[in-house]
């Protein structure tokens, strides 16, 4: 696999991934060895769990300002300042001005949950040129139940993926009424494209916790936070079922590679052109989270 593309909305260019530990990814993903020490050891929860042990020492302070310069990452958007932080992992769930992300005012729109490389397809059914040909998306097996997911087919997905370099809290999409979510145990495996274009079933196998927003116009929002790699604990804010607002935050992932997954409803968005557009052609489209990536659809559309 060569290099990892995306779209840049900000710039509309198409620019190439800095992945962060790359190397080993491909160790790991893409050797005889490295998929021998995946299945041993790296999927398995103790890994993650001592990988997160060392981000919250802390002599990991000391990989903060390196990262920041490596990665170019704006300290101006920091709701603390970076010598506040006192391990790296306080870096890396850090907050943000509520500034550096307003929220789209159009009350027909759906924001980004995330900041991320994001794939939306309007139709679940209808899934091409990402994944390996004849892998199939199995709803039933990502929901732990055929009920749940019976309400999502035909209908509509936004993956959002989420790198160590991005901002790692993620919001509701939409306001409404929010469900308590719950937790479905599973691997560690990486969701980084490496990984996941070789099997689609990392999002039904990892560990992962759902979550529901009962809305007035949009039905039923799904919402899946998808642990990785490296993530030990998906955090969320408060679990109390309460109304929510869009841009409301969710929770925060702890270090590592992670991923929301967003589901709609069959007929109820309609995702952004460049979103779409930029699936198609089989590449992720960066946006920040709180910008549009749909609005509600026309009935008469």
């Amino acid at each position: 696999m060569g290099n990892i593309q995306y779209l840049n909305r900000s710039t509309g260019k198409v620019e190439v991934e800095d992945v962060y530990g790359e190397k080993w990814l491909r160790f790991t993903y893409e050797s005889s060895l490295g998929k021998f020490f995946l299945w041993s050891l790296v999927k398995r929860k103790l890994f993650s769990s001592w990988y997160g042990a060392l981000a919250n020492r802390k002599k990991s302070k000391e990989k903060i300002l390196p990262f920041i310069q490596k990665f170019k990452v704006d300290e101006k958007e920091f709701l603390a300042p970076t010598e506040s932080f006192l391990t790296f992992n306080e870096f890396f769930y850090r907050k943000l001005k509520k500034s550096s992300r307003p929220i789209s005012s159009d009350e027909k729109s759906i924001v980004f949950p995330a900041d991320g490389r994001h794939l939306g397809f309007q139709n679940i059914s209808k899934m091409e040129r990402i994944f390996v040909k004849g892998q199939e998306f199995n709803l039933p097996k990502l929901f732990d139940s055929k009920g749940k997911a019976s309400k999502y087919e035909d209908g509509t997905l936004v993956i959002s993926r989420l790198c160590p370099v991005d901002y790692h809290r993620f919001h509701f999409p939409y306001g409404g009424n929010f469900k308590s979510p719950h937790l479905i145990n599973g691997n560690y495996l990486s969701v980084n494209p490496i990984a996941l274009r070789k099997n689609i079933a990392i999002f039904w196998e990892n560990k992962r916790s759902l979550s529901f927003i009962e809305t007035e116009n949009l039905g039923q929002i799904a919402i899946f936070a998808v642990g990785a790699t490296c993530v030990g604990t998906i955090h969320y804010s408060s679990e109390m079922e309460r109304v929510v607002k869009k841009g409301d935050e969710l929770g925060y992932f702890a270090f590592g590679g992670s991923c929301i997954l967003t589901f709609f409803e069959k007929n109820k968005v309609t995702l952004s052109d460049d979103l779409v557009n930029a699936s198609r052609n089989g590449i992720e489209l960066y946006a920040k989270m709180g910008e549009e990536m749909g609005f509600i659809k026309d009935p008469l559309t």
